[in-house]
């Protein structure tokens, strides 16, 4: 007999009244069985209780007060019950939900005690409150992501991330299965804005490390998938930070036919950008704005739900200034120590606008067959400008203790010049047919097709050298206007078949072509799900699939501007064995994750890093592969409270063809060369550690704390534009943690209805970000002595801040 779980998770409501009711009851699927660990609770709330193992609850509420009962369950529609009781009344209720048909989960299980959850191979589910209390220093929406296991980020300041060994560009992100872009001139996480996710907004979180089916795009490492809310009730809130600020409002009308959801934010990284070693001028400004409407076609109360449609709009403008002034570097070794001082002059301007909009037609035919039309459309401006100048001097540091840490001896002088003038639009158009068809209790179909059109132009202009003991030696030089106009076409077709209650497979295809560089691909997935019979708290699975990511624009353009058109698309083979196992500990509930994987590529465009952007080589000349294990333990450590931990062990490698290393003699004369072969990838990280951590007052559950740390082995580097040298040399390892406080004053009590727009709670935190106060590196700048030597400066990211922030819900 499961206890029940008091979901408490913030607060404990004021002005609670005397006169108290009792509802009890059973939760059923529309098949009549119990449903168990189902929620109810008061709508707008964190008062409720779960069902034990046969769908029973019980929930005491207050008397005479106008109450809305909302009751979930994964994979299930949301069900609301209005009900208003009498003093010492106890009611008796029986809830039928409905199953989701759109819902894009497909491989049934059946767990402990009939327990019922729906997951994919590699599948994460995260609670999207989590993501708007972790702290972070931009209180960037993907910094939750990093917690798992096999994903990881070196860049507090940037919203990128990579999964099992891959890089950004690999990552499919989805917002109501509309797919979402970002920007492709940033070269720094400084230019950053925001990513296009805004948290306030989200109602549900699915994030595939691989192994992901069919219906899902073309891509070599992850999928996230978002859904925005539908609500039904009047709410707002208002965040503000050190770092910026958002706003949202969201509502429905009187007949709930039409919803709406509206996000405004912005964020300003100066106070951060501050603390870098690069003294000068920041005005950085980054501000977006979205909207989603739903509105219900029919007007009868029976057929709601059957026609929705829905609209999502996004306008981002970015602006990041930067005027330098000077820079001071201590590097080396504690025998060897060296000092580099750099003055600038000039700026850096970086600006970006970008419309994204889609439309979501969904029809249900019958219960058993649905549809969805999605149309979307991606209009980007960016403009990179920059004169840059930057004067160094690279000197010897004292180690005498009667002058410790002052500069003797100059090894080098020199300066920079950059130069550039560059701007990309691009126009995306796409029509996407969605339908799922379930023939039986057991059969379930998806299938769909997608086309799409693309123009871009880029308008190249860029040049740089260096000036190194009065030798002055151009570095580069890009003068081109490109032009790209292609037609996508992709289709997929898959079949979940559930064997029995306890063994499910999924297997289909997928297909895609591209016009520009004529290539037709061929994807074949399958998945396959099931629980032991002896112990229904084990559950095991597997995933086998090729997976091909045709090129976008980027991986088109090779170093030096030229466009390449024979680029063949990056193939993957995803072979994936894993297991979940319920247990309990401390009298709660935990999940323990365990994941192998082993990624075969081949066709693979290498590539280089520089801070944030990737540099492609434009040939498909490499093969890689990218093997490990990925664990992670989530579960309520401190009771009312989720936290997770994870770990991810991973190796990947690539072999370029036709890179070869100069072989000397003794005396120093080149003999010959010899092939290099397989050398580690820009993300081979050995070791990484992601950690989220809650934790509360015993007796005032609205004082808590939240600890969020990350830790990854050093990444490999080497210096730019010399093959012999790529990804030759060890970083150091990235740490960091963020820890936050907060507390919450309850203004009004969320048992009863409120009044429209009144304050409900106030949020107060304190953030400590970088506790640990670790010079993390980025990336690194080279210089030369005078004989000629090359070093490598470390850039270092950004140290301890304190950030206050707050949030008011209405």
């Amino acid at each position: 007999m499961l206890k029940y779980l008091v979901v408490w998770l913030c607060l404990l409501p004021l002005g609670v009244s005397a006169q108290q009711a009792v509802v009890t009851g059973t939760v059923l699927g529309n098949g009549g069985q119990p449903l168990a660990l189902a929620t109810i609770g008061l709508k707008g709330s964190t008062t409720g209780t779960q069902t034990d193992a046969q769908g029973a609850f019980r929930l005491p509420l207050p008397a005479n007060k106008d109450l809305v009962l909302l009751v979930r369950y994964l994979g299930y529609k949301e069900l609301e019950r209005h009900l208003r009781l009498a003093p010492g009344q106890k009611l008796q209720l029986e809830l039928v939900l409905e199953q989701d048909p759109l819902q894009l989960g497909v491989v049934n299980v059946r767990g402990k005690k009939g327990e019922d959850t729906r997951e994919q191979v590699s599948l994460a589910k995260l609670d999207p409150r989590l993501s708007r209390i972790l702290p972070s220093a931009f209180g960037d929406f993907n910094k939750i992501l990093v917690t798992l296991p096999g994903v990881s980020s070196n860049n507090e300041l940037s919203s990128t991330y990579s999964v099992r060994g891959g890089n950004y560009d690999e990552n499919l992100v989805y917002v109501n299965n509309i797919e979402i872009y970002r920007p492709f001139l940033i070269t720094s996480a400084q230019q950053e804005g925001l990513g296009f996710v805004n948290p306030d907004l989200v109602s549900d979180i699915a994030f595939s490390s691989g192994g992901w089916q069919p219906q899902y795009g073309d891509k070599l490492s992850s999928v996230l998938n978002i859904q925005y809310k539908k609500p039904q009730t009047f709410a707002a809130s208002v965040t503000g930070s050190l770092t910026g600020g958002a706003m949202h409002l969201e509502s429905a009308s009187a007949d709930k036919r039409l919803t709406y959801l509206l996000g405004l934010r912005h964020k300003n990284g100066q106070y951060l950008l501050q603390g870098l070693q690069v003294e000068g001028d920041y005005r950085p400004s980054f501000s977006d704005v979205q909207a989603y409407v739903t509105y219900d076609l029919r007007k009868d109360s029976l057929q709601r739900g059957r026609t929705v449609l829905g609209v999502l709009t996004s306008y981002a403008h970015n602006n990041f200034l930067v005027v330098p002034e000077s820079r001071v570097t201590t590097f080396g070794t504690s025998q060897a120590p060296l000092r580099l001082y750099v003055a600038f002059a000039g700026r850096e301007l970086m600006t970006y606008r970008t419309w994204q909009t889609g439309l979501n037609l969904q029809h249900r035919f019958t219960d058993n067959f649905s549809s969805e039309l999605i149309l979307s459309g991606v209009q980007s401006q960016e403009r990179e400008f920059r004169d840059l100048e930057a004067a160094y001097r690279l000197s010897e540091v004292s180690r005498q203790a009667h002058e410790l840490g002052e500069t003797e001896r100059t090894r080098g002088l020199g300066s920079h010049f950059d130069h550039a003038r560059n701007t990309l639009g691009l126009h995306f158009l796409t029509a996407e047919a969605r339908n799922s068809w379930r023939l039986h209790q057991r059969h379930t179909i998806r299938f769909g097709a997608r086309a799409g059109v693309e123009r871009i132009a880029d308008q190249l202009q860029e040049y740089g050298f260096r000036d190194s003991a009065d030798y002055v030696q151009p570095t580069y030089s890009r003068n081109a206007a490109l032009h790209l106009a292609g037609r996508r076409f992709t289709g997929y077709v898959q079949h979940t078949y559930e064997l029995d209650s306890l063994k499910t497979i999924t297997y289909g295809l997928r297909a895609a072509y591209w016009n520009y560089n004529r290539e037709l691909t061929l994807s074949p997935r399958v998945q396959y799900a099931f629980i032991t019979r002896r112990n229904p708290d084990l559950s095991f699975k597997a995933a086998l699939g090729l997976y091909y990511q045709p090129p976008l624009y980027r991986e088109l353009r090779n170093p030096a501007g030229e466009l390449n058109p024979h680029v063949q698309a990056q193939r993957a083979v995803h072979a994936i064995v894993g297991s979940d196992y319920l247990f309990k500990a401390w009298r709660r509930d935990f999940k323990l994750s365990t994941e192998a994987y082993y990624k075969h590529m081949s066709r693979i465009i290498p590539y280089e890093v520089d801070n944030v952007r990737l540099r492609y080589h434009a040939r498909n000349n490499a093969r890689a592969y990218a093997a490990g294990v990925d664990v992670r333990v989530n579960g309520e450590f401190i009771p009312g409270a989720e936290s997770w931990l994870s770990l991810g062990l991973l190796q990947t490698k690539e072999n370029l063809e036709g890179d070869s290393l100069t072989l000397f003699n003794a005396a120093g004369e080149a003999i010959g060369r010899r092939e290099i072969g397989y050398i580690r990838r820009p993300t081979d990280q050995l070791l990484n550690i992601g950690m989220f951590f809650q934790d509360h007052l015993p007796d005032n559950p609205t004082v808590r704390m939240y600890l969020n740390l990350v830790y990854g082995s050093g990444l490999p580097f080497g210096p730019p534009g010399q093959s012999e040298y790529r990804n030759a040399f060890a970083g150091k390892s990235y740490k960091r943690l963020d820890l936050g406080l907060s507390k919450v004053i309850v203004l009004e009590s969320d048992l009863v209805a409120r009044k429209r727009g009144t304050l409900e709670s106030l949020w107060i935190g304190l953030e400590v970000l970088n506790l640990i106060d670790a010079n993390n590196r980025v990336s690194y700048t080279y210089v030369q002595d005078v004989n000629g030597m090359t070093y490598a400066v470390p850039n270092f990211l950004t140290g301890r801040r304190l950030n206050l922030r707050f949030m008011a819900k209405f």
